[in-house]
């Protein structure tokens, strides 16, 4: 059977401790020039932990000179590589600021948003980075509209509204499930006007009416009048739209309920069907 010799681990355990003595003492040099090279050849070896230390060292020194902005490219290049998308946008965004003529701006500004695209929550979350990131992108692709990366930026930008559309529509629901209707109608038609082209459409609309029949249902006297013919609006605007929902039957017994409380004619099963 095959052994490794025990003397190889023993040299690899040498060449290792070497090396981290030897970043140490550069960690304590004084030798700017020294530090800046060895932060480029560790960038290039993709030891970004290493690269960023130095360039962090030495950046402010070399503030005001051609290879501050190559630097302050590579730093943020190295924690996004690190997967330190928060350091990495912050460095992206700081580039873009300090260097707005540089021609790493369109990569920089692209990799701003695209870190925030990744630090992005679930929906069900505070959606605040999220729309950071698509206003990000968005100005990117308005900045640089003949980019090869505007196809993937708008991608991403569909992706994350899609986010933003769960995100309202649950939201919206929350209240309707909690029994606050008032709060649900006004949720529902906030995000129908954010999100018209919501896949949630049909049923928005049929919970703003169905939320509307609640809240009129169970309301004092004096104000049913009043929230029942909001109630006949929504139906009306409802089965508009939607006039083959899997949901007409139920909308059509909130109509039957909302006219009889309003005085009006009985609707009888008939009547019904030629609404429908």
């Amino acid at each position: 059977m095959f052994r490794i010799p025990v003397i190889l681990p023993v040299l690899i355990l040498s060449v290792f401790i070497v090396s981290c003595s030897e970043y140490e003492k550069l960690l304590k040099s004084d030798d700017f020039q020294l530090q800046h090279d060895r932060a480029m050849e560790y960038y290039a070896e993709g030891d970004y932990v290493r690269a960023a230390t130095l360039i962090e060292r030495i950046l402010p020194i070399y503030r005001g000179t051609q290879r501050a902005a190559e630097m302050s490219f590579i730093l943020a290049d190295s924690y996004f590589h690190r997967g330190d998308y928060i350091m990495a946008a912050h460095h992206f965004d700081s580039f873009i600021r300090d260097y707005p003529t540089h021609d790493k701006v369109e990569e920089a500004s692209f990799m701003r948003a695209y870190c925030n695209y990744l630090l992005s929550p679930r929906p069900s979350l505070d959606q605040a980075i999220t729309r950071r990131s698509i206003d990000q992108f968005t100005l990117f692709i308005t900045r640089f509209p003949n980019s090869e990366r505007v196809g993937e930026a708008r991608k991403l930008v569909d992706e994350m509204r899609e986010k933003l559309v769960e995100k309202a529509f649950q939201s919206a629901k929350l209240y309707y499930d909690m029994g606050d209707y008032q709060a649900a109608i006004i949720a529902f038609k906030n995000s129908l006007s954010e999100f018209p082209d919501s896949r949630h459409r049909e049923e928005q609309m049929f919970l703003v009416l169905k939320s509307s029949f609640l809240l009129a249902d169970r309301s004092v006297p004096e104000r049913q009048l009043q929230r029942f013919q909001s109630t006949l609006d929504e139906y009306y605007a409802f089965i508009e739209e939607f006039p083959d929902s899997r949901h007409i039957n139920e909308a059509h017994s909130f109509l039957s309920r909302a006219l009889r409380v309003l005085d009006d004619d009985p609707v009888d099963d008939l009547t019904l069907e030629n609404i429908n």
